[in-house]
């Protein structure tokens, strides 16, 4: 009997996912005919077919009209020395940040060459988003598993992209030190391994603080940041609690340090802007956990067209004054030349196809959005108008146009989407907005991943 009624079962089952096989909107045999119909297979399709078994893409996309060099010619220039490399990491944000420093050091103190370390604030910015997860779990222990904030938090328990509230929130807290005070090293170049070992700890520790009663709570917490500090000393080094700088045989604390030689007010001296032509111009947005220490401050920005965005990266980079800028970096990118032209690459007339996304579109479907901050070093203005920038970027000396994208205007319209400006250059009326309540975006808003 109950094999009689067991097979009863696997045929109403087969007919069930043959029903659900043939419902309307799949792919029909007379679709299919169709499809196959659609694609000529002529001569032209049968050469544009071989040279893709053999050629990457990129190659036979690449415009014909756009091999020469454009002109490196800038009218405006932030005067910058020497170029980084973040090599494997995802610490773009940290080091578009200590550029931006760096350009104010050498130029304040008549530096000939100089570099922040890295590896130093790295150390801080792990651990502090190790106790930025931690401290969540427990704020959110009371919700369920399957709640969309706890599964983002073991989701992204730790990772090494990042913002500018990263770079000043650990500034300010934990000062600076030059690269000699603290050397890169292996993981901080290549993170991939410390933060698969580190999302391991974390979330195994998130299950523990979930199951534990609240007043075993931070003790726990204790514990579990006691082993993310052994693998952060053991991967990257122990940070200095002080240091002698060979430039002038002194001896100062990362703090002291800071203080003395750029010394600004990094949380509330600049105002950051976005272009995000989804949201309303002229409001204010803050990501939740958005942020890299817990007691710090979630990234919050004023939405603004791209006009009024150039207005102040313009009037920043006439005073010699270099910007935090953000992008979607890889979008028509010659890496070679480092040129970034949205005429680069002509995929329409490789396949045949039109594409007609805008930007809003882009963000709308995940197209675009930004991967990648630079330092906003250049802007080449004719006619009173810009038509192509430069950025310094991260990828070492050598990469692009000696360390550095140009970009056309066209491109920064399209495809730049976040910068940071010193309030000294953002008119009154920007200035004023940022007085409003911010309208509060969750965690998981595709457009605010972490910069890497």
């Amino acid at each position: 009997m109950k094999t009689t009624k067991t097979f009863a079962l696997a045929l109403l089952l087969l007919s069930f996912g043959a029903a659900a096989q043939n419902k309307a909107g799949g792919i029909s045999a007379e679709l299919l005919k169709d499809l196959n119909a659609s694609f000529e297979g002529n001569a032209q399709d049968k050469a544009i077919r071989n040279a893709l078994n053999a050629t990457p893409m990129a190659v036979l996309a690449a415009s014909a009209d756009k091999q020469a060099m454009p002109d490196t010619r800038f009218s405006h220039e932030v005067k910058t020395v020497g170029r980084t490399d973040q090599k494997s990491s995802g610490r773009c944000w940290l080091f578009t940040g200590l550029n931006v420093l760096r350009a104010k050091m050498i130029a304040r103190h008549g530096l000939s060459e100089f570099t922040f370390s890295q590896n130093y604030l790295f150390f801080y910015d792990q651990l502090e988003k190790a106790n930025l997860f931690l401290q969540g779990v427990i704020d959110t222990k009371k919700l369920p598993m399957e709640d969309r904030k706890v599964d983002w938090l073991f989701a992204n328990p730790i990772g090494d992209g990042g913002q500018f509230t990263g770079v000043s929130n650990l500034i300010m807290k934990y000062g600076v030190v030059p690269s000699e005070a603290m050397s890169e090293s292996y993981s901080a170049n290549n993170t991939s391994a410390m933060r698969s070992q580190l999302s391991l700890i974390l979330r195994e520790g998130g299950l523990k603080l979930r199951a534990a009663k609240d007043k075993e709570t931070q003790a726990i917490k204790t514990a579990i940041l006691k082993d993310v500090y052994r693998v952060l000393a053991l991967c990257l080094g122990v940070p200095p609690k002080e240091f002698t700088w060979s430039h002038d045989g002194n001896t100062y604390t990362p703090v002291e340090f800071y203080e003395k030689f750029l010394g600004e007010d990094l949380e509330n001296n600049y105002v950051m802007v976005m272009n995000n032509p989804t949201l309303e111009y002229g409001k204010v947005y803050e990501i939740d956990y958005d942020r890299h220490v817990y007691d710090g401050q979630n990234w919050v920005y004023v939405n603004l067209p791209m006009d009024r965005i150039k207005e102040m990266a313009i009037a920043s980079i006439k005073d010699n004054t270099a910007l935090y800028f953000s992008c979607d970096v890889g979008k028509f990118l010659d890496r070679g030349k480092g040129v970034a032209d949205t005429g680069n690459f002509d995929y329409q007339s490789l396949f045949g196809i039109e594409y007609g996304m805008d930007k809003k579109d882009r963000i709308l479907t995940h197209a675009s959005g930004s991967t990648h901050a630079m330092t906003l070093i250049a802007v080449d203005i004719k006619d009173g108008k810009p038509v192509k920038w430069m950025v310094e970027n991260s990828w070492g000396a050598t990469s692009g146009y000696k360390g550095n994208i140009i970009m056309t205007d066209d491109w920064f319209d399209n495809y730049m989407f976040r910068l940071v400006v010193e309030k000294k250059y953002v008119p009154a009326d920007i200035l004023s907005m940022t007085s409003q309540k911010p309208v509060l975006l969750p965690a998981w808003d595709p457009m605010f991943a972490p910069e890497e």
